[in-house]
């Protein structure tokens, strides 16, 4: 797979971010490789970077199917898993029994559909218990819309409080194990304007070492499909603007001080370089893999290359931001 699909590393745009390496900016969001079941495979084929999960603590079926539409006129995927998974224990055995790990394997962690959100920080801190010795770093989810009253975990005094109770963990675990690691938080595009305010400014002061903008999207403006009809959240193309907006004002606030990691509607150079002007330190793509195929890897290294050199750039972190500069 590597000698098909593998993407040569280049120095101009390797990254070094969050104390790892990242051979490429571009990487596998969550939801694909819900249970690390095909790490090497998803490692092999020119990602610099990937996420596994979402995880809860113990294993559940999801939503009854149909679950998961294609929307082909609108290059978008509708889907309604609703965190179907294996539990963490069996995630846990999986990377354990890893040889070698190619690129940094971020492990996504949500709650289970059955516990309350007051007590949802447990269903977090029992996933970090697991599994901090096997994720390189983390990424809470509390902005899949599939799960039950999920997001609301994402405003006021539930966020301080749930995120307190994970860095907290975090915090334990760096204790017993030696090592610190990050944490990032994965936040929805479907929010006003004074509720990103809000939320970066809890997330700003908690800790956190980054935030993933964004989710799915619950909208359906513009989408020609008969699926769009159905109950769930879009990825793909129509998310590609609201996610790169939600950056940008997450960088301007942040002063870029919180790195950010650029999720949603990413098909081509273009639309990573659009997000990495925003704001965005790496970028991730699912929908486009989905429809592209794994070649579609080498063609955004390639672009984004060109597009350096286009502007002037000897590296891509010089190109961070800078539409705010």
């Amino acid at each position: 797979m590597r000698s098909m699909y593998g993407v040569k590393e280049t120095p101009d745009l390797a990254v070094d971010l969050f104390g790892m390496h990242f051979p490429t900016p571009i990487g596998l969001a969550a939801g694909l490789d819900k249970n690390a079941a095909a790490v090497e495979g998803f490692s092999s084929i020119g990602f610099g970077f990937m996420e596994v999960g979402t995880v809860t603590p113990l294993g559940q079926p999801g939503n009854d199917l149909p679950r998961l539409f294609r929307l082909p006129p609108d290059e978008a995927l509708l889907n309604r898993m609703g965190f179907n998974n294996e539990g963490a224990q069996a995630m846990a055995k999986r990377l354990s029994a890893l040889k070698n790990r190619r690129i940094p394997v971020a492990v996504n962690i949500g709650k289970n559909k059955v516990t309350p959100n007051e007590e949802a920080y447990k269903d977090y801190q029992s996933c970090i218990q697991t599994l901090f010795p096997y994720g390189d770093f983390f990424v809470v989810n509390i902005s899949s819309p599939n799960t039950p009253d999920l997001r609301n975990l994402q405003y006021g005094s539930e966020l301080s409080s749930l995120i307190g109770h994970i860095m907290d963990e975090m915090r334990i675990q760096s204790e017993r194990f030696g090592q610190s690691k990050h944490i990032l938080v994965k936040i929805a595009p479907d929010v006003t304007d004074a509720e990103l305010e809000s939320m970066v400014e809890a997330l700003a002061s908690s800790g956190i070492s980054g935030i993933i903008a964004t989710n799915t999207t619950i909208g359906r403006e513009g989408l020609k499909h008969p699926n769009a009809k159905e109950t769930g959240g879009i990825s793909g193309r129509p998310l590609r603007s609201r996610s790169t907006e939600v950056i940008s004002r997450v960088y301007k606030q942040t002063g870029g001080k919180l790195p950010i990691i650029g999720s949603g509607g990413v098909f081509s150079a273009a639309d990573a370089y659009e997000k990495i002007r925003a704001g965005a330190s790496l970028v991730e793509i699912y929908t486009a893999l989905i429809y592209e195929g794994p070649e579609v890897n080498r063609k955004l290294h390639a672009g984004l290359r060109e597009l350096l050199r286009r502007d002037g750039f000897n590296h891509i972190t010089e190109a961070v931001g800078v539409n705010h500069r």
